[in-house]
């Protein structure tokens, strides 16, 4: 929060700087992600900056796994009857567009244009 000076009311007034929707989703993308991004840099500088057989497999695979994983835990651990719904389904939907969408492309850059150059 921060206080700025409105020129309707000729005083000071608090206003938000973060987006609380952005500022979780980066909470929690950095959270979950952090132990596999610095795994693989530790490997990438051990190896002298070439990429090792970890490399970016552990954070695409790490993705998958929050996306479906934790999704699925969350449903799962509802109470029977109860029922909960999402606050704010444009940021939702966006998020979850965004990652099909980079799943979608990954498959296509492995399956049509690097042919037998990845494992």
């Amino acid at each position: 929060k921060k206080q700025v000076m409105s020129k309707d009311l000729q005083k000071k007034v608090t206003v938000k700087v973060w987006n609380d929707t952005v500022a979780n989703l980066t909470l929690m993308a950095l959270g979950s992600s952090a132990p596999e991004i610095l795994l693989s840099i530790i490997e990438l500088v051990g190896a002298d900056f070439y990429s090792g057989s970890l490399g970016a497999s552990t954070i695409v695979g790490s993705a998958a796994f929050n996306l479906l994983g934790i999704t699925a835990v969350c449903i799962a651990a509802l109470p029977d009857g109860e029922l909960k719904q999402i606050k704010d389904q444009k940021v939702f939907a966006i998020t979850g567009t965004f990652s099909i969408f980079a799943y979608l492309w990954m498959l296509v850059i492995l399956v049509a244009f690097s042919e037998e150059m990845v494992e």
